[in-house]
């Protein structure tokens, strides 16, 4: 049985990889489909199979797909050219035949008021229509998101959001990159829907605690209306476009967006999620 990766020099699906190796999966039945094959040169050395496309590349998606049984389409990171990307990598699918496709997308993509949950929808939808047998993986939030705020609380002493009282049940890259694998592994997965979030269920108040912890003082939330939120991420360097969509995000975490208890990453992986603190004190 053939597994295949897209992305799978990235963050999220280079955690994939290792742990389709760690749980047992041949290295020979691994393809990792990536844009640059130098950046896959330790999966290679390991027997992984390396093929090359671009998400933009229909034809090359095509033949990297060749012979694949399963496939995890990690949702690419070029917000706004995603839908014609996924497009593509659909197509190739169903043109390769391949068995089944797990995507990667986010809690509760059919109802999410994010902004970031349009394309996810729509790729859910497509999927849907594709004839191929599918199985979703609704991602939470990274706790890896915030490891420019443990900067920014040794510089302020603050925590600056826009979520309210909101929680986050947010987990590791690597928490979720096991739950895929764990998914690709097992029979029986068509059709089926796993809302994935960790054990913490975090305030940005209690996030702050954790952030005091790491850096040995005291941080504290400042809790921002959303435009003025995202002047703070601009004046911090985040460009024009991904300030807005991160500011967006925490709104929706003041509404619940980001928040799950329904226990599905725990049971994939055998284990309780990674600690925010272990994660943003690495």
């Amino acid at each position: 049985m053939t597994i295949a990766v897209t992305g799978a020099t990235g963050h999220l699906g280079r955690h994939v990889v290792t742990a389709l190796l760690d749980r047992g999966a041949e290295p020979s039945d691994v393809i990792a489909i990536v844009r640059d094959a130098a950046k896959a040169a330790d999966l290679a050395a390991r027997g992984v199979q390396v093929r090359v496309a671009d998400y933009a590349d229909r034809d090359a998606l095509v033949a990297a797909l060749a012979g694949v049984d399963k496939l995890l389409l990690i949702s690419g990171s070029e917000i706004g050219w995603r839908i014609a990307q996924h497009t593509n990598v659909i197509e190739a699918a169903t043109a390769a035949g391949a068995g089944l496709v797990a995507y990667t997308s986010v809690l509760d993509a059919q109802r999410s008021p994010l902004a970031l949950a349009a394309e996810h929808k729509t790729t859910e939808d497509l999927l849907a229509a594709s004839g191929l047998d599918v199985v979703l993986l609704r991602n939470g939030w990274y706790w890896e998101n915030y490891a420019a705020a443990v900067e920014m609380a040794k510089a302020t002493g603050a925590l600056f959001g826009a979520a309210g009282t909101g929680r986050i049940a947010g987990a590791a890259r690597k928490d979720y990159a096991e739950a895929a694998a764990a998914v690709l592994l097992a029979g029986d997965q068509a059709g089926r829907i796993y809302e994935l979030g960790g054990d913490e269920r975090l305030t940005y108040v209690e996030l702050a605690d954790v952030l005091s912890g790491i850096v040995g003082a005291p941080v504290a939330y400042k809790d921002l209306p959303r435009d003025e939120y995202t002047k703070v991420l601009e004046s911090a360097g985040v460009p024009d476009p991904m300030a807005a969509v991160l500011a967006d995000s925490d709104a929706g975490i003041a509404v619940g967006a980001l928040d799950t208890d329904s226990g599905d990453l725990q049971r994939l992986i055998g284990r309780p999620s990674t600690p925010v603190a272990t994660v943003l004190s690495r």
